[in-house]
């Protein structure tokens, strides 16, 4: 059965942030589905920021597609060490946990890079230790992991970076690894002439997420097994 488990951490840790636009709270219980349990650890492009309605990101978009029922407490900022020490009793990937899912997708590493100058050494023993905590409290469950996304035309040499620290993590634990996520908005970033980007010019629109639920659909089908 499905638990809930600190939750009040997540949320807190949400409010505690800077305000962006059309910012849903942190998810707090599965939505029903017929399927398997699927539970999301991610920031801001994984709890669907910038969209009109929850129902409009692209998680809950592929989980409804596919009657998945979703845990999905990403939060607003969150990076493999940026606002860790936010949280309480447990941190995100202890939320994960503790729901016992059947499938993880985690879509993490975008907010690093603004911490990437003065922490690259611990940003580097996060990713594997995170990744390697899910695989060994979930042995059984299918880990899906997802190139970073990112947000402008404008790529810091610490993207290209954090996407390989996370690929060899991925690796590590024998997870399903979905490249060129980073390049999903490409070409239709803010001040573009066809901009998927919502009003603050960082997060995506309702188009934006629709367009990245399509992009995670065609890789997920390229998966082996297909999901």
């Amino acid at each position: 059965m499905r638990r809930l488990r600190s939750l009040a951490s997540v949320v807190a840790l949400a409010l505690g942030l800077t305000a962006c636009a059309a910012s849903p709270a942190p998810d707090t219980a599965a939505t029903p589905g017929d399927g398997p349990l699927v539970a999301f650890y991610g920031d801001s492009y994984t709890l669907g920021t910038g969209a009109s309605d929850p129902s409009m990101r692209w998680s809950t978009i592929i989980s409804e597609a596919r009657g998945w029922n979703e845990f999905n407490p990403s939060v607003n900022g969150l990076g493999f060490v940026n606002h860790r020490s936010d949280f309480e009793e447990d941190d995100l990937p202890a939320l994960v946990i503790a729901e016992r899912p059947d499938i993880v997708f985690i879509t993490m590493g975008l907010n690093d890079n603004f911490s990437f100058a003065g922490r690259a050494d611990l940003i580097h023993e996060t990713i594997t230790a995170d990744l390697t905590r899910i695989r060994d409290a979930l042995p059984a469950a299918r880990i899906i992991v997802v190139e970073p996304f990112w947000y402008t035309e404008e790529r810091p040499e610490s993207v290209e970076t954090i996407i390989g620290w996370v690929e060899d993590a991925a690796v590590s634990i024998d997870a399903d690894w979905i490249p060129g996520a980073s390049r999903w908005l490409d070409r239709h970033y803010a001040g573009a002439e066809e901009s998927w980007m919502a009003a603050d010019g960082i997060h995506p629109s309702d188009t934006g997420y629709r367009h990245m639920a399509a992009q995670m659909d065609a890789a997920l089908a390229r998966l082996d097994p297909a999901l």
